[in-house]
């Protein structure tokens, strides 16, 4: 195998990584965000959620870096100033600043649902105002469309 072909095969694992961490996680949060649920099961799909962070995280670092390598190495003559290109990393930078932010949403929202686990199990019109935030559920969900836009442009390279 050429070093261009392990340099796919490294991106599409960091691809895989990614997605299915973003897919993991969104359906986590939408499992707590479901019918009404205990803080003490709200708190249990929150801590869930932390499993699938280190995939993201590894993922935005192995599509970002073996990318870029990639680009450099292509036998297609891509360049970095090809417009897909800019686009896709435009796309990813704005994924991994909203994923960011709705990481340290939901880490508070778990912290809050663990407090009132706590306290009695007892839900509170407040815990599920934080679940069904509309801009929390903006930020969350635009992250992850904004991931599955990028693998898009990935494969079809609009424009090369």
């Amino acid at each position: 195998m050429s070093l261009y072909d392990w340099l796919l095969f490294l991106h599409v694992t960091g691809a895989f990584f990614l997605i299915g961490g973003v897919v993991v996680a969104g359906i986590l949060n939408l499992a707590a965000i479901g019918p009404k649920r205990r803080p003490s099961e709200i708190a249990t799909l929150y801590r869930l959620i932390r499993f699938a962070v280190p995939l993201i995280g590894a993922g935005m670092l192995l599509t970002l870096a073996i990318g870029l390598w990639l680009v450099h190495e292509s036998p297609w003559n891509y360049g970095y100033d090809d417009a897909w290109v800019i686009v896709a990393l435009v796309l990813w930078a704005l994924a991994g600043w909203l994923g960011g932010i709705d990481g340290k949403y939901q880490r508070r929202t778990g912290k809050f649902a663990e407090r009132l686990s706590a306290e009695g199990d007892v839900p509170t019109p407040e815990l599920y105002a934080r679940l069904r935030a509309p801009r929390a559920l903006a930020v969350s969900y635009g992250s992850g469309l904004l991931a599955f836009a990028v693998l898009g442009i990935m494969i079809w390279k609009p424009g090369a």
